[in-house]
Parts: structure tokens; sequence; C-alpha cells
């Protein structure tokens, strides 16, 4: 028997269910907060993609690569940002007006890493990303728009951490200052953390071996220029006068190079080490970095399967598929597939039996399929049963569809 890939999962149709609910979530919220779709191919060529930093982890050793038969090199994508700037500047959005505010919902992203709970080597997104605002209220915008998406997916359990790295002028004074407190502590360090000392000193602060050592490593809001630590303050207020609840997380960095000034991450208690459920920041360098125009801007991605483990973890049940409001029986099936048909085509869900079974086996496949309704049509008329109440009523074949009509409220 053939067997999915490593790393992979398929989601058969009871779900699918709960995906459908969380899009569904995530495309009427994204609407309310004036974010537009947009939709990206599922590899990008490879510079692109290795330009959001060769320091990162994804980058060095978990990007899909490979060459197609024009021997052009190409890359599964990993992440969604790089990807819709392309696309924005390729399409003229930033010309249209800004600010341009953006989303994207079941975006496939590709990393090759040691799978697990919570990590897989093809794992989707909703995400959104805000271009052509500096001040924090796009930041704050993009903390409460996720905030609301977890808690409209049936997420209580999630909290906001929030940061602050710096920027392009401030920064290096703070690469300089972990590397001279790491400096002592490098034999020790695990061979990840060996290398990004040199090239990305920021992630030692999200070792998970040695948290002792990150926990007592100089603070970022200590090295931020007047101009970061004014940026900070002012998303602080914004959630705070907006209600949205946040821990300062001093240890709290992201895995791409691009991201400057703020960062967040939706944290959840339950899910151990892959606590993460989604979280972004600010990145005002990389439209410019990919060929764009300075601009501004800012944004988070959520891992939907990272989503569904959360769920399950605190407790709540699988989301049931909705089974059709009727369900078409009968021995002559001419008549009972018209019948059908003309459900469906009035908007109600109903169903028949394709394999010519008794009545009997027709209506233990309606019990199974969790039929409200179901209709034994004979020579002479038609026996309504309601599957709720358990009541059944004698009627003409024409009133079978007005009265289920009425009773699904349609």
């Amino acid at each position: 028997m053939a067997a999915r890939p490593r790393g992979t999962e398929d989601v058969l149709p009871e779900q699918a269910v709960r995906w459908r609910r969380l899009e569904a979530a995530a495309h009427e919220l994204a609407g309310r907060y004036g974010f537009g779709e947009v939709r990206t191919p599922v590899f990008e060529h490879s510079d692109l993609v290795h330009r959001i930093g060769q320091s990162t982890d994804v980058v060095q050793k978990e990007t899909y690569d490979f060459a197609d038969r024009g021997g052009r090199r190409l890359t599964l994508r990993p992440e969604g940002t790089a990807p819709v700037v392309r696309a924005c500047l390729q399409g003229g959005l930033f010309a249209r007006g800004l600010p341009a505010k953006v989303y994207y919902v079941g975006l496939s992203a590709f990393r090759y890493e040691r799978p697990e709970a919570g990590r897989l080597r093809q794992h989707h997104q909703f995400g959104c990303e805000s271009f052509g605002a500096d001040g924090p209220a796009a930041d704050a915008e993009l903390v409460a728009l996720c905030g609301a998406f977890l808690s409209a997916a049936g997420v209580r359990g999630a909290v906001a951490h929030i940061n602050s790295i710096g920027c392009r002028n401030c920064r290096p004074g703070y690469r300089a200052a972990l590397q001279e407190y790491y400096r002592e502590r490098l034999p020790s360090l695990c061979g990840d953390c060996q290398r990004r000392f040199q090239d990305n000193p920021l992630r030692l602060l999200d070792c998970k071996v040695d948290r002792a050592a990150a926990e007592a490593a100089p603070q970022a809001s200590a090295h931020l220029c007047g101009a970061c630590a004014d940026h900070h303050r002012g998303l602080r207020l914004l959630l705070g006068v907006a209600g949205v609840a946040f821990v300062d997380d001093p240890l709290l960095v992201r895995g791409f190079d691009y991201y400057s000034r703020t960062v967040f991450e939706f944290v959840h208690t339950g899910l151990g080490s892959q606590s993460g459920l989604g979280g972004g920041g600010r990145y005002d360098d990389l439209v410019a970095d990919l060929g764009g125009p300075p601009l501004p801007a800012a944004g988070f991605g959520v891992g939907l399967e990272r989503l569904l483990l959360a769920l399950e973890a605190e407790g709540g049940s699988p989301a049931a598929a909705e089974g059709p409001e009727l369900f078409v029986a009968g021995e002559r099936a001419e008549v009972v597939f018209a019948l059908c048909q003309q459900a469906r085509t009035a908007g109600v869900r109903a169903e028949f039996d394709p394999l010519g079974r008794s009545l009997k086996a027709q209506f233990r496949h309606a019990d199974r399929l969790g039929a409200r309704f179901v209709a034994v049509l004979a020579e002479d008329g038609a026996t309504l049963r309601d599957m709720r109440a358990r009541s059944q009523i004698e009627l003409p074949v024409a009133e079978v569809l007005p009265r289920v009509r009425a009773a699904a409220g349609l």
C-alpha cells in the first residue's frame, strides 16, 4: 500500500470540516479589518527565497530547492511574506495607494525539518501583511487581528508575547553586546548556537538547550535607539487601550533575518515545546531588499495545523460534519434521483443511496450520514420521517421539499 511522504498529512472529509471553519473565520476577520486576499505560486525563484536571510535555519538547511527542466533554480516557498512582497511589487499594488493590506489563507509552506507534533514538512498558514504605515498602530492592528482569529477559532489559552529587537541603526550595538556576553560561554553552546554566535547572535536567545544563559543575557530594550523605544512604547499603549492582553518577552526573537523593531508571538501553554501558534512583526527593510521602494511593513502568520492541536489540547471536540437535510429513499431509482436533484437545486443538502440497497439498508445509511429528514417515496405519495423528533407524516411527493426547506430555514 502506498504511503504519504513523511512530514505530510492527509485531510479527510470529517477533518476538512474543521479546516473550512478555520478558513471561513480567517476570511471573515481579514475582510472585517480591511485586508484583501492574495494568492501566490507554491514555488518561487530560489534567489528570492534565499534573500530572506542566509543566517536563518530555514534558508541554510530547510528549503526544498530544485532545478526545473529549463535549468532554473526554484524553491518551494518556506513562508508567505517574501512571495507576497514579490507579488505586490510585480502586480503594482503599492502604486494604487497606501496602506496596502493583504492576507492569505491555506497557504502551503514547505520546510525540511524533523517531523513532530505541530511541525510538518508541509504545513498551512493564515497570514496578513500591511504595507506603508511606519507607526505602531499597524503593529497593534496585526496583533489584535491575530488574537481575534485565535479567539474566533475557539482557542482560549493563547497569550500574546511582544518584544522589540531594534532597527538597523541600533541592532548592531545589541548584537555586539550579545556576542560579548556569549563569548566566554561559546564552548558550552550547542552546535546550532555556535554557528549563530557569528551569523545571527539574536537567535541565541531562542536556544532551547540553555535557557538560563538566555535569561541572563543582555536585553534589547537597553540598546534601542530613541525611535525604536518610542515605537515600542506606542505599541504597548495601543494594545492597552484596545484591551489586548500581552506579555513583555525580552527573549522573543523571530526565525527570519528581515524582522526589525516589533516582534510578537501567540504562545499556548498546552503544546509543550511547540508552543507558538503564530506570530510576526515589522520588516521595514524587506520591500527594498527585494527590489522595491523603501516601504515600511509588518505582518504575521498562523500555522493552522498547530492551531488544531491547540484546540485538541483544550479539550475541544472536533466539529462534526453537517449531515444532509434530506435523504431520499425508495425502490424506483429514477424517482428517487429526480427528487434528490430537485432538492439540491433548491438549496437543500440532499443524499440518496446509489447502491440500490433495500429500504432497511437505506435507512441505516441515512442514519449514518446524520440526515435530518428521510423521505420514502412510494407510488401514491411519500412518508417524511423527522429523524430528530422520531415522528413521520404521510404527504404528497410535491409537498416534501417545501416542508424540508421550511424546517431548514431556506
